[in-house]
């Protein structure tokens, strides 16, 4: 009996469209993949405008908002992963956030 392993190809995104409740990626391979925006307290308490900045860490590999100082790897959307910060990390950044 043989076994087939496929070879995995890394994900890359291209675009990212973020709205009150999801975020959405666009990679190019032709793929979309939309999780709550909930994984990603950071987002949630952004602007419209501080969530449409956004750009992409390498050839696509991550996304980095810098006016949240958000950033997500391609590999833990797609593994399903919301983010791993800490809720007194949030509250602390909360409290340094400047009122908008």
């Amino acid at each position: 009996m043989s076994i087939s392993v496929a070879e995995i190809q890394p994900a890359f995104a291209q675009h990212i469209t973020v709205n009150e409740d999801s975020l959405t990626v666009d990679f190019i391979d032709g793929r979309t993949i939309t999780v709550p925006l909930e994984w990603y307290p950071r987002l949630v308490y952004g602007t419209p405008e501080e969530r449409n900045n956004w750009q992409l860490i390498g050839k696509g590999e991550g996304i980095h908002w810098p006016e949240l100082d958000e950033d997500i790897s391609v590999e833990n959307l797609l593994a399903g992963k919301p983010s791993g910060e800490s809720q007194s990390s949030l509250k602390r950044w909360l409290q340094l956030r400047p009122k908008k």
